[in-house]
C-alpha cells in the first residue's frame, strides 16, 4: 500500500465507523493530511465534545487523550500509539502535589494542561499555554503554585509580577534543549527572520524572542505577518507545516535537535490500524477520576472568560 492509499483507506474507513481523527501539530505532515482538527492539546480535547462522531481518535500523547476523555465521558476515545506518553506530564504525581498542600496552605495550585489526568484531580485550576496569563491574572489567590513547568511558569510570574508564583524543577525535555547560544547562531545565519519561541522553552531563549505563544499561536503568528522569514522555536514539525502552508516564506529550525521523541512515535500506520480496528487503545478513566479532574478544566474556562 503507498501512502496515499494508505490515507485513502483512512478517510473511507474514519466515515464508516464513525470516527473524529484529531491531530496535534508536532504530528507527521502525511497525518495532519487525514485530519478532521488540527491544533493545540486542549483545542483538540474541546473539538472532541463538539464533534459528531461517537469515536475520537487522539494523534499526540496520552495525556491529551485523557484530557478529551475527560471533556467526553460518554465517548469511546481512542490513542493512536500506546506507548506515547509526555515525560513533562509525568514528572509529578498525586503524592506531590498533596505534600505540596500541606507545605503551602492558602496556595492555589495551578496545572499546566500538560498533566494527567490523576494529578488534576488535586489541582485547582488548570491553564494552557496561551491562557496562562490571563487566567493566573484571574485567580483570586496571590499565592500561586505553578506545576510542572518551571519556564512557562516563570514566563507567565515575568508578566504578572503581583502574583506571588512558587516554581518547582520541571519541564519539557524537548524545549529545554533550546538556548541562548542556538539564538545566537540561528540570528546570525538568518538576519532578517524573526525569532518565534514556545514560553516551554528556558528563559534565556524567549527574553530573546520577537514573540512568544502556544503553538497555534505561533504558527497564526507566522501567517499573519508581513516578515518573510522565521526562526521557529518549538518542536520542529512545526517548521515543515509553515513551509507547506507559506510557500512564500522561509523558515528555520531554532535548534536541530528540537525534536519530541513521544509525538514522533505515531505513524501514519498507527492511525490505520486504529481505524481499522486492528490495533484498539482505549483511554478508560472511572466517573470519579473524570468528575474530579474537570473541576480545575472548567475553572480554567470560568477565568478564561472573564
Amino acid at each position: 500500500m503507498t501512502v496515499q492509499e494508505m490515507k485513502n483507506e483512512i478517510l473511507r474507513l474514519k466515515r464508516e465507523n464513525d470516527i473524529c481523527i484529531l491531530v496535534h501539530a508536532y504530528q507527521s505532515q502525511d497525518i495532519l493530511e487525514v485530519a478532521d482538527f488540527i491544533g493545540d492539546s486542549f483545542g483538540l480535547s474541546e473539538r472532541a465534545a463538539e464533534a459528531k462522531q461517537n469515536t475520537v481518535l487522539m494523534c499526540g500523547v496520552r495525556f491529551m487523550a485523557e484530557t478529551a476523555k475527560i471533556l467526553s465521558p460518554h465517548k469511546t476515545v481512542l490513542l493512536s500509539n500506546a506507548n506515547a506518553g509526555c515525560p513533562m506530564a509525568e514528572q509529578m504525581d498525586k503524592k506531590f502535589i498533596l505534600e505540596l498542600r500541606e507545605k503551602y496552605p492558602g496556595y492555589a495550585i495551578a496545572a499546566y494542561i500538560n498533566t494527567t489526568a490523576e494529578l488534576k484531580t488535586v489541582c485547582d485550576v488548570c491553564v494552557t499555554s496561551s491562557s496562562a496569563v490571563k487566567v493566573i491574572n484571574n485567580l483570586n489567590n496571590k499565592n500561586v503554585i505553578f506545576i510542572p513547568d518551571c519556564n512557562l511558569g516563570q514566563w507567565v510570574a515575568q508578566k504578572l509580577p503581583q502574583k506571588n508564583v512558587k516554581l518547582f524543577n520541571g519541564g519539557c525535555p524537548t524545549h529545554l534543549l533550546a538556548s541562548a547560544s542556538d539564538v545566537e547562531t540561528a540570528r546570525a545565519a538568518h538576519p532578517d527572520a524573526l525569532l518565534l519561541v514556545h514560553p516551554e522553552c528556558r528563559n534565556e531563549v524567549t527574553s530573546l524572542a520577537d514573540f512568544a505563544g502556544s503553538t497555534t499561536e505561533i504558527m497564526a503568528y507566522a501567517k499573519k505577518s508581513y516578515a518573510k522569514e522565521f526562526i521557529i522555536g518549538t518542536e520542529n514539525s512545526i517548521v515543515e507545516h509553515l513551509q507547506f502552508s507559506c510557500p512564500n516564506k522561509l523558515f528555520y529550525p531554532l535548534s536541530k535537535h528540537l525534536y519530541c521523541h513521544d509525538m514522533r512515535l505515531t505513524t501514519l500506520t498507527d492511525v490505520y490500524n486504529a481505524v481499522s480496528g486492528k490495533v484498539r487503545e482505549e483511554i478508560v478513566l472511572d466517573d470519579e477520576t473524570i468528575r474530579l479532574a474537570r473541576r480545575p478544566i472548567d475553572e480554567m474556562l470560568r477565568l478564561g472568560a472573564m
